[in-house]
Order: structure tokens, then sequence, then C-alpha cells
């Protein structure tokens, strides 16, 4: 049985005042927009046992536009971010990842991604909303990845409503979209290792496995300690 480890969140002038998050450098964060870069880093992508995952879209501002998206997908290990900026081509090499069942996916406010990806014909297996998984601590309301931060780690998420609401369409992002976007898979990836270190995931998701999985290296050097 879980331990209800009452928590009050800070506040947004608590959070203010926290160190900034510190993202993935830029030399590990890489754009995506060409199958030959796929297939360089297939290998990689697909020995990954745990994913941050979100995506972007160009904004709709018309009454009844519908999406074209998602623009860009992004995806994170511990160590590194992939932004894949979609063509049908790339969208068919993620497909298998997607939908591979021993890779998990992990995130924040992913229910209209999964709408999304449905509609192109592919379907979410394996995917965590981590929104949810924040009961143990006294917190009934979906948990925003800026508050599990916080909450986690005292630390101050950016969230740019400029950033977030610019053209995800665009051939060349901004560096300041690159380091949004990238930070929006990583910091996910952080909040699930710190969640299964607690003994607070939910119980249908596998526990010792899946640390050994996940980061071999960091579980072995923990139990040697």
């Amino acid at each position: 049985m879980e331990e209800l480890l009452l928590q009050t969140l800070p506040s947004k002038e608590q959070i203010q005042e926290f160190p900034v998050f510190q993202n993935l450098p830029l030399q590990q964060i890489q754009v995506i927009n060409n199958i030959e870069q796929c297939l360089a880093l297939e290998k990689d992508l697909k020995n990954c046992a745990l994913l941050g995952f979100d995506t972007e879209s160009k904004p709709t501002f018309t009454k009844g536009e519908v999406s074209t998206g998602p623009h860009l997908i992004q995806l994170a290990s511990a160590e590194q971010a992939y932004l894949f900026q979609i063509n049908a081509e790339i969208l068919h090499f993620l497909k298998p990842v997607f939908e591979n069942r021993d890779q998990i996916k992990v995130g924040f406010g992913l229910k209209n991604d999964a709408h999304l990806f449905r509609k192109k014909g592919i379907e979410l297996n394996s995917v965590i909303e981590l929104s949810k998984c924040f009961s143990a601590f006294g917190f009934s309301n979906p948990m925003g990845l800026k508050n599990a931060m916080a909450l986690l780690f005292q630390v101050n998420f950016p969230k740019s409503k400029k950033i977030s609401t610019s053209n995800w369409a665009r051939k060349i992002l901004t560096p300041q979209q690159i380091e949004y976007a990238a930070a929006d898979a990583y910091a996910p990836v952080l909040v699930f290792e710190e969640l299964l270190r607690l003994g607070l995931l939910p119980k249908h998701i596998p526990n010792t496995s899946l640390k050994l999985r996940i980061r071999p290296n960091k579980i072995k050097a923990e139990t040697d300690a």
C-alpha cells in the first residue's frame, strides 16, 4: 500500500525563487529532418527502455481550422533529446517505437497526442500519462510538468506561452524552440525516474526489472554504495 505523502505545492512566487531547471546541453539535442538522420540513430533509439515524449503543432487560430500536426515529435532519454520534424517518411520510421510495448514512453498532457497519432494510423502503446501519478502526494487533480518539477526537484521549469504557440512547422527551428521542445521531453524522464525511485508509480508498471533496464549502471552504483 502506498504511503500518502501529503504535500503542498510551492506557490508561483516560491517557484520563481527556485534555481532554473538545467536542460540538456545543446550538443545533446539533435534536430532530425530526413530519413538518413533517422537511420543513423535507429539503433540507439530502439535500445532505449524509457523515452520522454511530447509533440508540438503549429497553432490554429481560425474557428473550425483543423490541425495538420504534429509538426514536431520530441523523444528523449536521460542523455539525449531527438526532435523529429515530421513528414510521412519520418512518421513511418517512428511508428514502431510508439507501437512497441517494450519501450515505455512518458509525458504530460498526452491525451491530445494520442488522438493526433490515431488519425495518422499509429496506436500508442506503453505510454504513461505522468500528470495522473501524484495521488500518493495527496493530489487528486492532474499535475502539470512545471508543478511536478517544482514539487520533486525544487526547480523552476520555465514555460513560455510565446514559444509554445510559435510556428512549429517552420523549416528551421529557432534556438528557443529547440531548447523548449527538448526540455518538454527530457524533464518527464527525470520525473518518471524519481517516482520510480520513490516507489510511487502506479501498480501496473513493473518495478525492479524496469529499473535495471532503464539505468543499469546508475542502479548498480546506488546498490553498491
